[in-house]
């Protein structure tokens, strides 16, 4: 009887692909991330979703995100950058939730889930220390000087020096500042329309091509503030873009000519009779009288 076969030959290597795609990969030894292909070839998220949660898991933990820090890092503006989050919100990449800081405090703060499909089917997630905000490292006190030997005591000058004068910063210029202010007091009428500097100067050229059209601040307003939904409002910046842009109505048209106003009266220098001419002379009867003569 033949001996058993234990070890089976060696698989011939697979052939290079001459068409399509051809990987070269280099084994990463450090700073590198493992990403699943659940994500990267995910079939119902955006490109930018799948990017966006590419870099959020290369972030060490307590790491601070928020839309405007993303949309300074990255070209993609604040509208892209939203939906994107919200893109993984909906599929389990990423959740919001609530946390008491040690005074008291509640913040939000975002969760970054890896491998949602797992936790689904009922892996248990590897479990670390709650987070717990990072505490500023304390200044060590410098040691204490030596007390200087005494000095004799200064003579007292003749005449008292002012205090100076502590300048009040100034308020920021900013451009166009009509619509600016509009942009800025939206939030006497809805405290949630509450916008930064940044939003002001964004929004601000949008406003002014309203009032350009001859339409008052006061109708401006009530555009920006009519029907609000209900709730808080994440993004106001993106909700007033979308109202100036989308609700801007058209130029007026140009108002009609007057029309002409006819000829003032005037006496006859012949007949003393009255008549409609641009200047003072004679009439046309007399006009005619005298050609004909």
């Amino acid at each position: 009887m033949a001996d058993r076969q234990l070890n089976a030959p060696p698989c011939a290597p697979s052939p290079v692909p001459l068409v399509g795609l051809r990987h070269i990969n280099v084994r990463h030894e450090d700073r590198f991330v493992v990403i699943g292909n659940h994500l990267a070839q995910h079939t119902e998220l955006s490109l930018t979703a799948i990017g966006l949660a590419v870099h959020i898991q290369s972030l060490r933990a307590g790491t601070r995100i928020s839309i405007k820090k993303l949309a300074e890092r990255f070209p993609e503006g604040e509208v892209r950058i939203a939906d994107a989050l919200r893109e993984l919100e909906k599929h389990g990449y990423l959740a919001r939730v609530q946390v008491r800081l040690p005074s008291g405090k509640l913040i939000t703060q975002r969760v970054s889930y890896n491998n949602p499909p797992a936790m689904a089917a009922g892996s248990t997630p590897e479990q670390g220390p709650e987070p717990v905000p990072t505490p500023e490292p304390e200044t060590p006190k410098p040691p204490e000087p030596k007390p200087p030997e005494p000095k004799p005591p200064e003579p007292m000058p003749t005449r008292a020096e002012p205090e100076p004068r502590t300048e009040a910063l100034a308020a920021p210029v900013l451009p166009l500042p009509v619509a600016a202010a509009l942009l800025a007091g939206l939030r006497r009428h809805d405290p949630r329309l509450l916008l930064s500097e940044r939003d002001v100067r964004r929004l601000a050229p949008a406003v002014d091509a309203w009032l350009q059209r001859d339409v008052t601040p006061d109708a401006v307003r009530r555009t920006l503030t009519a029907g609000l939904p209900d709730g808080p409002i994440h993004h106001p910046t993106s909700l007033l873009a979308h109202r100036l842009t989308e609700l801007l109505p058209p130029p007026l048209p140009a108002a009609p000519l007057p029309p002409p106003r006819p000829d003032p009266l005037q006496n006859c220098d012949c007949c003393d009779r009255a008549f409609r001419a641009p200047e003072p002379g004679i009439c046309r009867g007399c006009d005619v009288s005298t050609t004909a003569a």
